[in-house]
């Protein structure tokens, strides 16, 4: 059997990397960003434009929201949720345990599990490592997620303590139950383990520890990006790649800007995802080559240039930011769908280009150009 990942190239000057993910559904050239498609979808993005457009290689799907809607049922009717959304490349699906923390006023933790409230209906539930296990295999994602409890920013220590304590004792169950289960649609899927321990050191450290001792085919770091200060959470990034094993792919979830994408790529991260590329999109807010743009804003008015000037994409060069502003200002469904596509657009070419300048060797300088670049609000 083919390795699950493949080191191709380590950066001499930083601790970028740039490798190869085999799944089933294709291959994955690190680093990569994951598009969130949280309930089957990546919001106003149809998969034709994630594919040709936006040139995704792998997104992500969201084990609570598709467990309430459409249920797992129908997503095991229909084959697994490449089948039902018509998607034919890989998926991730994180295991819920993000929702559950912030839906703090709905949830009750216990050694068994979480009890919660849907947040359509009221109706109760109770998400364990075991059927969390079974729900992804229903799902079939190609890299699933073990459910942990992800602490909240600012965290006491007696609890961040206690809550990585059981976050590693259900680890050992969702390995215990995925092991003892099969893929439910005839191809390979991976369980990654998650990385906790807050902004303690050593915490962090023990957890990563513990995971890199597990040999899984990659590793997660969860509980950042909650509201910590960007060097916290660079400090603890830096700590635990230093501690994962190389020969796994490291998956940094939930993160984030351009900025902190390029940070953490220097840092060893392979795998990002995050909402923000299409949550500031559908409020009018662009990353661009250039800088930050707020495209309602009247400056843009009867600026008749490419939305960016530097990108290769047909969305940015087919469309100006008069029109897109225009689009905004007329609340035209439109307007939501071509930023969208124009964010991810920039998320996907801003790692394809850190990966293009870790193979040529001069990833460094080239990133500490671009978060100057990028820091400019326009």
């Amino acid at each position: 059997m083919q390795d699950f990942f493949t080191l191709i190239q380590q950066d001499s000057h930083s601790k970028a990397r740039a490798g190869i993910v085999h799944t089933a559904h294709g291959i994955i050239q690190t680093p990569i960003f994951m598009p969130v498609g949280t309930v089957g979808t990546v919001k106003a993005v149809h998969q034709q434009e994630l594919q040709n457009e936006v040139q995704a290689h792998i997104i992500l799907g969201n084990t609570y929201h598709l467990y309430l809607r459409p249920t797992t049922d129908i997503l095991q009717q229909a084959g697994g949720l490449h089948r039902f959304m018509g998607w034919n490349h890989p998926i991730l699906t994180d295991s819920g345990g993000y929702q559950v923390y912030s839906l703090a006023k709905m949830r009750k933790i216990t050694e068994e599990g979480v009890k919660f409230q849907s947040h359509i209906d009221g109706s109760r539930h109770l998400f364990t490592p075991e059927n969390v296990m079974d729900i992804q295999r229903k799902i079939g994602a190609d890299i699933i997620m073990a459910f942990d409890e992800c602490t909240p920013y600012p965290c006491d220590y007696h609890y961040a303590r206690k809550s990585l304590a059981l976050t590693h004792r259900w680890l050992n169950r969702c390995i215990r139950q995925f092991d003892d289960t099969m893929p439910l649609y005839e191809y390979q899927q991976v369980l990654f383990p998650i990385v906790q321990g807050s902004t303690y050191p050593d915490l962090r450290r023990e957890s990563a520890e513990t995971i890199a001792g597990l040999e899984r085919a990659g590793n997660a770091i969860g509980g950042l990006a909650v509201g910590e200060p960007a060097e916290e959470m660079y400090r603890m990034t830096e700590l635990v790649c230093d501690i994962l094993p190389t020969s796994k792919p490291r998956y940094l979830m939930g993160v984030g800007t351009p900025i902190n994408i390029l940070e953490s790529i220097a840092l060893g991260v392979d795998m990002f995802d995050c909402v923000m590329p299409t949550r500031n999109a559908r409020h009018g807010l662009l990353f661009t080559s250039e800088g930050v743009i707020h495209i309602k804003n009247k400056k843009w008015a009867n600026d008749f240039s490419p939305i960016d000037p530097q990108s290769h994409a047909a969305t940015d060069q087919h469309h100006t930011k008069a029109y897109l502003r225009h689009l905004f200002v007329a609340n035209e469904m439109l307007g939501a769908q071509i930023a969208s596509i124009h964010n991810l657009s920039f998320y996907l070419r801003l790692v394809q280009e850190a990966r293009q300048h870790i193979l040529l060797g001069d990833f460094l300088a080239w990133k500490n150009k671009m978060v100057r670049q990028l820091a400019q609000k326009l």
